[in-house]
C-alpha cells in the first residue's frame, strides 16, 4: 500500500488559544490532502468530480486517535493510504507525523462513499476513479463490497 504524502506547517489558524492544533482542524487538513490526492496523483479533478460530474464522496465513518499535540510552527507530514477499495466505498488510513523525529501526532481511518449529488444515493465507484485509485495505491486485490 503506497501512501500519498505532503509536508505542511501548522499555522496560527489551525490552533486553539493554547497554541496547539484544535482537533477538528486535522479533519480540515485531511480533507485538503484528499483533494490534493485527487487533483495530483489520481488525475481526477476534485472540482470536476463534484461540480461537473455531480459525484460526492461524503464521510460515513471516521475514527481518530490523537497521540501528541502539534503546535503552531511545527512542520508535519500528512499521509494518505488506501486501506480498502469496495464497490461504492473506500477506506483511507490518514496520519500526521512530525517532520524530523516522525513522532505520530494523529491518525484517522475514514470511510468515504461515492454518491450521486442529484439523488443523494450511493453509486458504484466510477471506472476511471477506481482505475486511478488502484494505480495510485498499487492495490493487488480489490474487494467488491460496499
Amino acid at each position: 500500500m503506497t501512501a500519498f504524502r505532503t509536508e505542511r506547517m501548522i499555522r496560527f489558524s489551525d490552533c486553539d488559544p493554547a497554541g496547539i492544533v484544535f482537533y477538528p482542524q486535522y479533519f480540515v487538513m485531511f480533507n485538503g490532502l484528499v483533494e490534493d490526492w485527487f487533483d495530483g496523483p489520481l488525475g481526477i479533478g476534485w472540482r470536476q468530480l463534484l461540480g461537473e460530474r455531480r459525484i460526492g464522496l461524503p464521510t460515513v465513518r471516521l475514527e481518530a486517535d490523537f497521540r501528541a499535540p502539534s503546535r503552531m510552527g511545527d512542520r508535519v507530514v500528512l499521509s494518505l493510504a488506501v486501506e480498502r477499495l469496495g464497490g461504492r466505498s473506500l477506506t483511507l488510513d490518514l496520519a500526521c507525523h512530525a517532520v524530523g523525529d516522525r513522532e505520530l501526532r494523529m491518525r484517522a481511518r475514514q470511510v468515504l462513499v461515492t454518491t450521486s449529488l442529484a439523488t443523494g444515493g450511493a453509486i458504484a465507484i466510477p471506472a476511471d476513479l477506481r482505475s486511478a485509485i488502484e494505480r495510485s495505491a498499487h492495490l493487488d486485490s480489490i474487494e467488491e463490497t460496499t
